[in-house]
């Protein structure tokens, strides 16, 4: 009896690479067609995090304009910007002590101190999903990253071995710990009260501003360095030296979210170790409550199995991915809407305190 001709003109499948032929119910199965529903994840913090990132170089641009027009005798061209004070965290962590011990806001540089305060509450409720979705250094190491993975590393980024990372990711806490150490233990209330009003804490922002658009050798050398060593090393600055990101590591403990792996649910093809922008092992982990974890959810986007990662809860009962960078962006957004509302977003020290401020340290023109 010859085969019915649809049958005879049907070339048998293949045979996986385990050598037995699967099933009919396993090639058409829906996990075998599953396409992973949060593979937009990663587009939309580049999003995010370029508009971040527009928004402080427009701040920049503005306070460039201000800063030169305040160090002369005319009137000003423009008004200063207060979001620039997100570049003095050590003013605002100086002005956290002195809202701790007073109750008082700082009244130089308000904004640096809301903006350090939504910094940890970022940290509190969402990992240190700051870093991965606002942070500027946060995006020029991405997109580091990025050209690295395109010129030096086009078949595999290479990770670093765990015996070296894991002391070079304790140099940012020992810098944290230095910080703190120097503003909560050695300096009492009056010393905070003498840096917050002295003529340098009032022109900071101004000598960050010549330090990027005029810099030194030694300025070129260190951020050359830098930047070399990103493109060898994923996110080296974030991961082995940002005392900031080590301050929002530490608080991210606190945090009730986190990626949940179902180990029933993974079929271990570690593609989110690999996507991962600090080489956490999350295809080893049940839950990964590292205070590295920048809560990019890299990992989640690059899984290849249903129900294997998902945030807080495990399987099919995982809560939404972007419940992290919505809970960020949240609070961001609250804490600017609540410093602007009660008067603690705009500096109350008047242009001519900041034009002697700038005569004082000899950058007035």
């Amino acid at each position: 009896m010859t085969e019915p001709a649809s049958a005879a003109s049907t070339p048998p499948l293949p045979p996986p690479r385990g050598g037995e032929a699967p099933a009919a119910s396993d090639a058409a199965s829906p996990r075998s067609r599953w396409r992973n529903p949060w593979r937009a994840l990663p587009r939309v913090r580049w999003a995010v995090q370029l508009a971040y990132l527009a928004f402080l170089l427009l701040t920049g641009w503005q306070f460039a304009r201000f800063a030169a027009a305040a160090a002369g005798d005319g009137p000003l061209g423009a008004a200063r910007p207060p979001a620039v004070e997100a570049f003095l965290p050590i003013a605002a962590l100086l002005g956290l002590k002195r809202l701790l011990l007073t109750g008082a806001w700082d009244d130089v540089h308000p904004a640096g101190l809301a903006i350090l305060l939504a910094a940890l509450g970022t940290a509190l409720l969402a990992r240190k999903s700051f870093c991965a979705w606002v942070c500027p250094v946060g995006t020029l190491s991405r997109a580091l990253e990025w050209l690295g993975r395109r010129t030096l590393w086009r078949r595999r980024w290479p990770a670093v071995p765990r015996w070296l990372d894991l002391p070079l990711s304790g140099v940012k806490y020992l810098l944290l710990a230095f910080f703190a150490f120097t503003v909560f233990v050695r300096m009492d209330l009056e010393a905070v009260e003498a840096f917050l009003h002295a003529p340098y804490n009032l022109v900071a922002d101004a000598k960050l501003l010549a330090l990027f658009t005029s810099p030194g050798a030694t300025s070129l050398a260190v951020l050359g360095g830098l930047a070399a060593l990103s493109l060898v090393v994923k996110h080296a600055w974030c991961r082995w030296l940002c005392p900031y990101g080590a301050l929002l590591g530490v608080a991210s403990w606190l945090s009730p979210l986190s990626v949940r792996r179902d180990p029933e649910a993974c079929n271990d093809c570690q593609a989110c170790t690999r996507a991962c922008p600090v080489e956490i092992p999350v295809h080893a982990r049940l839950r990964v409550l590292s205070p590295e974890c920048t809560g990019c959810m890299s990992c989640v986007a690059a899984c290849t199995s249903p129900d294997c990662l998902g945030v807080t809860r495990k399987g099919s009962k995982a809560w939404s991915p972007w419940v992290v960078p919505a809970a960020a962006l949240g609070v961001m957004l609250v804490a600017w809407l609540v410093a602007r509302a009660t008067g603690h977003w705009e500096t109350s020290v008047p242009v001519e305190t900041f034009r002697w401020a700038y005569r004082a340290m000899g950058m007035a023109r």
